[in-house]
């Protein structure tokens, strides 16, 4: 009896070839956390930016006041102290901070770059504003950091501008890359 080697393929699948799911669903794994960050960061900014209170120096609502009240609870004080100097500066770059990364992860700009700046205010949020709380996990901003973290590392492979901006520097470059 001869062994050779077998030419024919098998489907894994019971109903034929659909392409093989397990890499279509690999390749668009971090879509749905790209649409939550992208679209929860730009409300939050918007958020911000139209609440007649927030950008407030002092008053209920207001950012000065939140941060003179974590200042002391805060894994930093130094960093509240930083905000402290200029409230409603700080406030105005935090919201226009957090429409930027939005926009950037939901388009898929320079995706892990707005990825990154959703990670730090996450992290400058969660050493501040949420470090008091206990137990840690119902801080949700250290949440909202470990769910940047793939995105820094893997970016926006489909359906993003960043793939498409990709794709077209292959096809410039003769399909190396």
């Amino acid at each position: 009896m001869t062994h050779g080697m077998r030419t024919d393929t098998h489907s894994p699948h019971l109903d034929g070839d659909r392409g093989n799911w397990r890499d279509t669903a690999t390749r668009y794994s971090l879509l749905p956390l790209r649409v939550f960050l992208g679209i929860t960061f730009i409300y939050a900014g918007l958020d911000k930016l139209t609440d007649g209170a927030f950008l407030n120096d002092s008053g209920a609502g207001s950012i000065g006041d939140t941060m003179r009240a974590v200042r002391d609870s805060s894994a930093i004080p130094a960093l509240v102290d930083l905000s402290l100097k200029s409230p409603t500066g700080f406030g105005y770059a935090m919201a226009f901070g957090e429409v930027a990364v939005g926009i950037g992860t939901l388009l898929g700009v320079l995706t892990r770059l707005a990825a990154l700046g959703g990670a730090l205010i996450s992290l400058s949020l969660w050493l501040t504003v949420s470090w008091a709380s206990d137990p840690y996990y119902y801080g949700n901003d250290l949440v909202y950091l470990m769910a940047w973290l793939p995105l820094v590392l893997a970016g926006a492979p489909v359906l993003s501008l960043d793939a498409a901006w990709r794709s077209r520097r292959r096809l410039r470059s003769g399909g190396f890359r």
